[in-house]
């Protein structure tokens, strides 16, 4: 199982949601940990009659909202507590720093940070980093409408006394109103729709689940089952 961190104080529910749908079409099995102090997922994902804390599904996706580390759970699946779970991978919504340790994020796991350059989400984020008690790596996932130089020289002085080792690469996704039409559309029918986003922004979602596939061999399945999602088969 790959645990992939997603970190920040941005919104990051739809983006985790589109990239956890394309790894499904993958056949691949997908825990999507909402732990956030929101808890967006609650609100734009269908569920019967929530409890405080649940797991539904959605999508072919599990979803789980309201808790904090990974033994509750466990309590509320069922599982032994030794016992492991059953996932290729889990996504971990994280927005604040004991949660960090709550979810016992390490560096062998794949993580990324997930920013705007909103005032809030550049501070907020930074608190979160503080947070990382050992040198962590880090890729970059920046939303921004122009994306400049500065922006990104700027994010990385602010956080120079964070333990964190920035990733060369970084993913853009633009900040465009017609990518947040679209998925407010899709939240409306609670659907995973992709032919209607920009096409950077689906770029750069075929991105992430390339690199989080990690396997050459996939790649021409994956980009069948992308073309796929786009056209809403």
């Amino acid at each position: 199982m790959k645990t992939v961190g997603f970190i920040g104080a941005y919104d990051k529910t739809d983006l985790m949601i589109y990239i956890a749908r394309i790894l499904v079409g993958m056949d691949k099995k997908v825990l999507m940990i909402d732990s956030t102090t929101l808890q967006k997922a609650k609100y734009i994902v269908p569920s019967i009659s929530p409890e405080k804390s649940y797991v539904t599904e959605f999508e072919g996706i599990d979803i789980a909202v309201g808790f904090y580390n990974y033994t509750s759970i466990k309590d509320y699946l069922g599982m032994p507590q030794n016992a492991a779970f059953d996932y290729d991978y889990m996504f971990l919504d994280i927005d604040a720093p004991e949660t960090l340790e709550s979810f016992n994020v390490k560096t062998d796991t794949r993580n990324y940070f997930v920013t705007g350059f909103d005032v809030y989400s550049i501070k907020r984020g930074l608190e979160i980093l503080s947070g990382i008690k050992e040198p962590m790596p880090l890729k970059k996932i920046l939303f921004s409408k122009d994306i400049t130089q500065e922006e990104d020289e700027y994010l990385d002085y602010v956080s120079l006394g964070c333990k964190v080792i920035w990733d060369e690469e970084k993913i853009y996704f633009p900040f465009e109103q017609g990518d947040q039409t679209t998925i407010m559309e899709n939240q409306r029918v609670a659907k995973v729709k992709l032919r209607k986003l920009t096409e950077l922004y689906k770029e750069s979602l075929l991105y992430v689940a390339e690199e989080l596939l990690a396997d050459p061999k996939e790649e021409a399945n994956l980009r069948k089952v992308f073309k796929q999602l786009e056209k809403g088969v």
